[in-house]
């Protein structure tokens, strides 16, 4: 058994989102004589790797507390659509092309490369991810998945600074279809392509959470 982190790294220079472009702050605290530490922490739900609830778009949406982790883990299969260019726009096309078989209650990944080229390089990792249109979400829903990981960042109308609600289409079609939206996933390199293996979603537990930062990972045989 072999496990492989999916999960981008995060630190005090990592940046939430263009909406809000908010570095995460982290704070050590020592007590003496001796070593003791501990640090207290400040970012967004939705910094680095994490899970998006519909409470982040919609006023009666469920939150982190109320999502079942067997909603986020289970078999998981991989659509490999590298190479993918910057800024490129998911298409159902790019999807028919790469998708292996995906059955009800899958978890499905989506693999582009982008956050093992980019992560860490802000703003460029937003404004110049690929995305996902929305034919595409709509498409992946269709197949029954329960989840939908994406190693980009998904919502084109999220690059920008300013945007609307309604703008906010892919988190509407997948949270609506009843399927969860996971972001920010990295490694997915080191996954088999073709073949079924089992995936967690471990997320932290936030009570009245839209969001929640996440540890993606895979067990191989």
């Amino acid at each position: 058994m072999r496990i492989v982190d999916l999960t981008s790294p995060i630190g005090t220079d990592t940046y939430s989102p263009p909406s809000v472009n908010q570095p995460i702050e982290i704070t050590a605290h020592y007590k003496e004589p001796g070593f003791w530490m501990v640090s207290d922490i400040k970012m967004m739900l939705h910094a680095g790797s994490h899970v998006d609830f519909t409470k982040h778009f919609m006023e009666d949406g469920e939150t982190a507390e109320t999502v079942s982790l067997d909603r986020t883990s289970g078999e998981a299969i991989v659509i490999d659509l590298t190479p993918v260019e910057p800024d490129h726009d998911i298409t159902v096309a790019d999807l028919e092309a790469a998708a292996p078989e995906i059955r009800p209650g899958d978890v499905v990944l989506v693999k582009t490369g982008w956050s093992d080229q980019a992560w860490g390089d802000f703003p460029r990792y937003y404004v110049g991810s690929p995305a996902c249109s929305p034919e595409a979400a709509h498409w992946l829903v269709d197949t029954g998945a329960k989840a939908i990981g994406f190693d980009c960042f998904p919502e084109r109308s999220a690059k920008k600074q300013n945007y609307l609600p309604s703008e906010f289409v892919v988190h509407e079609i997948i949270g609506q279809a009843g399927a969860i939206l996971m972001q920010t996933l990295t490694n997915l390199a080191a996954l088999p392509v073709g073949e079924r293996f089992l995936f967690f979603g471990a997320f932290l537990k936030v009570k009245g959470g839209e969001g929640a930062p996440a540890r993606f990972f895979a067990v191989l045989d």
